[in-house]
């Protein structure tokens, strides 16, 4: 059995030096543990009083029990590329992440929710659609403290993001700082830090983000790193330019001495997927010379996105709402949709659409215009088809149509590439996704089915079906591993005094059952969760509770602006 297989007596110092014998607000008993520190599992008790571990492994006793016998018994698992921003302002429960044993939330790939200026607020508002909320913080600090005490059941943590720092000071423009505006910069990132920003975060395929040369993500990583924080990217291609891209990040990482992170580590595009060794060596290498590198992964083939990354980034300056106004002129229009055919790709980068083979594999997920839904599940081939048209000009007509950037999926990576990465061992998950659930208004619009399924895919279909690594290494990348590389020093293992965030759940049943047709369904094989110590899952259904905390950087009070 797979489950618990291998599984021995508590090793000797399992319960550090926290005595056994006092009475624990609540005991989880007989369970299989992995502690997430990558070593065997074994049998025994988990203790936990005033949201803290006080023991693990022996016999305890304590006011509550939960009997976890025949069940796993892990850390919780850290989602370190997430979207849950907003979602978690609607349902503060976190449903598809919840029903996944996920316990904490990271943000900030490119855009975080602070620090923002009054149009940047204005913009926010203006762009949302079935989620409507007020904007009353300014910094990331306090977006993060808003979550907590308005009430969340997961625990939230955030990078800044340099497109949100790069637009406070520059706008959208595609322009280079000046000195005192980098200086500026900077100072943005400090105070991020100083308010528990666990780094800076870049997405270089998008504008605003990909403006920003070498240079000046080195000065924004290097602001970090003076206060323990790491720089991860969503590098500036995963396709044809990916080895040069990986090697900015290494530059980056060099240059400033902060820990650099490569965001969803894939080979888009079928002519590109032999370049995977290419890759991993690459990072092999840096890690050698004495770099901190490491990655994070969704468990598909696919990506999701919107139908700007099948766009020149030219057309895309100034903003969304600049964007749609272009797309209207016909001499732009034009441009646009022979750049769009060109196989060679964009100037400034990847083109999706060339990378998915065409619009047979972009697949239509989500319109913010209602009238536009019933097209949500067909392909941009099929769309075009029906309106009788080339699929660029459908693309561009779409975009306008819906005044937002449409989302979609993406396919684009190869099936045996995603399963030679999920065993490395510096690699953690992220869903790329928020955390919706299965009811109004999520189920307005479609979703790629990792907001649903990404952790629980990794635990059904390649540790136990497949086999591509054992489930105490995989338990290890969600939760020890992972809080490492995202700087988390309170939570990640069962250790006495570390935060009891603490997941139970099967491993003979743990599965995802969303799927690309119908992705709003919940995984399976997860009974109770419990985050700081309050049980916000259990039998499998939702308590209600909002324990969820601001998880902080280790720059937190220390690095002031």
């Amino acid at each position: 059995m797979l489950a618990l297989a291998g599984c021995v007596g508590a090793p000797d110092g399992a319960d550090g030096d926290a005595p056994s014998a006092a009475l624990a607000d609540l005991v989880i008993s007989g369970g299989t543990i992995y502690d997430g520190t990558g070593r065997e599992a074994f049998v025994g008790d988990v203790a936990i009083t005033d949201g803290r571990i006080v023991s693990v492994g022996p016999e305890a006793t304590g006011r509550r029990t939960v009997d976890a016998t025949g069940l796993a018994v892990a850390p919780g698992f850290i989602n370190t590329h997430s979207w849950a921003t907003e979602s978690l302002i609607e349902d503060p429960r976190g449903m598809s992440d919840l029903k996944q044993g996920v316990t904490t939330e990271v943000f900030g790939e490119g855009w975080s929710m602070g620090p923002l200026t009054a149009d940047m607020r204005a913009s926010e508002r203006r762009a949302q659609a079935d989620i409507k909320f007020d904007i009353p913080w300014t910094t990331l600090g306090d977006y993060l403290t808003h979550m907590e005490e308005r009430g969340t059941g997961l625990n939230v943590a955030s990078f800044v993001g340099a497109s949100t720092v790069r637009m406070h000071v520059l706008g959208e423009d595609d322009v280079n700082p000046d000195a005192a505006q980098l200086q500026e910069m900077q100072a943005l990132v400090r105070q991020a830090m100083n308010e528990g920003a666990l780094g800076v975060g870049s997405a270089l395929i998008y504008a605003p983000g990909n403006y920003a040369d070498t240079a000046e993500l080195t000065a924004l990583a290097s602001a970090a790193a003076a206060c323990d924080g790491r720089y991860i990217s969503h590098i500036r291609s995963e396709g044809s330019g990916i080895l040069p891209a990986l090697d900015e990040l290494i530059a980056i990482s060099r240059g400033s001495g902060a820990p650099g992170i490569v965001y969803h580590l894939k080979q888009s595009g079928r002519s590109n997927w032999d370049k995977q060794a290419a890759v991993l060596e690459r990072i092999e290498e840096a890690r050698a010379s004495g770099l901190d590198i490491s990655a994070t992964m969704y468990n598909y083939p696919a990506s999701s996105t919107g139908l700007e990354a099948a766009m020149p980034l030219w057309v895309q300056e100034g903003g969304d709402e600049a964007w749609i106004a272009r797309l209207q002129e016909p001499g732009v229009r034009e441009r646009v949709a022979e750049e769009m055919r060109d196989p060679a790709g964009f100037a400034e980068g990847d083109n999706r659409l060339i990378e998915a083979g065409g619009g047979k594999g972009v697949l239509l997920v989500n319109f913010r215009n209602p009238d536009l839904r019933h097209l949500q599940g067909k392909t941009l081939e099929e769309v075009a088809a029906m309106r009788r048209q080339p699929v660029e000009e459908t693309a561009i007509d779409l975009v306008v149509e819906d005044k937002s950037r449409v989302g979609v999926v993406y396919f684009l990576m190869s099936e045996e590439n995603v399963t030679r990465q999920v065993s490395l061992p510096w690699m953690s998950f992220g869903s790329d996704a928020g955390a919706p659930a299965t009811e109004p208004p999520f189920t307005n619009t479609g979703t790629h089915p990792r907001a649903y399924g990404n952790i629980a895919r990794l635990l059904g279909k390649y540790v136990r079906e497949e086999q591509a690594l054992p489930l105490t290494q995989a338990v290890h990348q969600l939760t020890g591993f992972a809080a490492r590389q995202m700087g988390f020093s309170d939570r990640g293992t069962l250790t006495p005094g570390l935060a009891a965030d603490v997941t139970i759940f099967d491993p003979q049943t743990i599965g995802d059952r969303a799927t690309f047709a119908t992705p709003h369904q919940y995984s399976v094989g997860v009974r109770d969760v419990f985050v700081n110590g309050t049980a916000v899952l259990r039998g499998g259904e939702p308590t209600g509770e909002t324990p969820g905390q601001f998880v902080k950087g280790a720059g937190a009070g220390r690095c002031p602006a």
